[in-house]
């Protein structure tokens, strides 16, 4: 055997050892290469669509109810405070305020009035007032005031009888009466401490009782606020008035000019309301037109604690009454 043969026979041998190799380890790299493909992430297959619903079918479970015996038991009892709350909605709320609309067409001229009166009231009626309230004592004042509030009280009780209100126009007669004679004329007010009330009525307010409910308002020179139905029982109610009755006409004058002065007087106390008003004009026309709507339509309910105590107290915001309207000659 030659060389050649030798080393032919020798790659022979190694090329099967190599190939024995090779096989053997073939479920080695199966296993490796399963393996790895399992460490891949696959896709997961969308769910699929729910079926619909079949008559007869077994009913699902219902949710498991996650709160505890004790709190299912509290909710119970006084609800659940997880859940949404409405206050639109919630019932046991009182309604909103509704607050009316003053009815103001003429505000443009009003206004004006306004701004006029106010130059009377501050450069005239104002600083009379107050040398009044310094000249004169308090007692005499109060006097002049229970004067004058009495001599309204035959007005006022031909009103109220008008309104269907027989018994406070028994009081109001009840208080002239007593007040003229065990009053000194009506200087002393003996009337309020016999428990006969002091209402203030006119034919303005029996006007509103009897159907005129809705009226434009106006301002008066030198009377201030009123509406156009007050204005037409101003007129109505000044020939019933005692003091036209008074023949003389210097005497007639001197009260009714006195009377403007102590209604002044009693105004100085929402004098600070004028101060700090933004719209001093819309405040009082407000306020008064509020009031004004009271006396009329809510003066049964005098023992109603909720309304203001300015809009329950006849005498706390006066006016000017029929009383100071001047005589025209020839004319009651």
């Amino acid at each position: 055997m030659t060389l050649s043969h030798i080393r032919l026979s020798w790659l022979l041998l190694l090329a099967a050892t190599s190939a024995q190799a090779q096989i053997a380890s073939a479920p080695d790299r199966s296993v490796a290469t399963g393996i790895a493909a399992a460490q891949v992430p696959m896709p997961v297959p969308a769910a699929p669509a729910a079926s619909p619903v079949v008559v007869g079918a077994p009913a699902q479970a219902p949710p498991v109810d996650p709160r505890t015996h004790a709190e299912q038991d509290y909710d119970a009892l006084y609800g659940n405070p997880a859940q949404d709350y409405n206050a639109v909605a919630d019932p046991t709320l009182p309604p909103p305020a509704e607050l009316p609309v003053s009815y103001d067409p003429w505000e443009p001229m009003n206004r004006r009035m306004h701004a006029f009166n106010n130059v009377i009231d501050r450069r005239i009626a104002t600083p009379l007032a107050k040398a009044y309230v310094k000249v004169v004592p308090r007692p005499i004042r109060l006097g002049v005031g229970n004067f004058f509030s009495n001599l309204g009280q035959p007005v006022s009780a031909i009103n109220a009888l008008l309104q269907g209100k027989p018994k406070q126009a028994a009081q109001a007669l009840g208080r002239f009466g007593l007040n003229m004679t065990l009053g000194m004329g009506g200087l002393l007010d003996p009337a309020t401490d016999a428990h006969l009330p002091n209402h203030s009525e006119d034919f303005g307010q029996t006007l509103g009782v009897w159907g005129w409910k809705r009226s434009r308002y106006v301002e008066l020179p030198l009377f201030g606020p009123r509406t156009v139905r007050d204005v037409v029982g101003l007129v109505a109610d000044a020939p019933l008035s005692p003091m036209r009755q008074i023949d003389s006409n210097n005497t007639r004058e001197f009260l009714q000019g006195l009377q403007l002065v102590d209604i002044r007087t009693q105004l100085f106390a929402i004098d600070s309301m004028r101060a700090g008003a933004t719209d001093e004009y819309a405040l009082f026309r407000d306020a008064w037109l509020q009031r004004r709507r009271y006396q009329i339509f809510g003066d049964r309910q005098q023992n109603d604690s909720s309304l203001p105590a300015y809009l329950r107290d006849d005498q706390g915001n006066p006016t000017v009454p029929a009383d100071a309207m001047p005589g025209i000659e020839g004319v009651p």
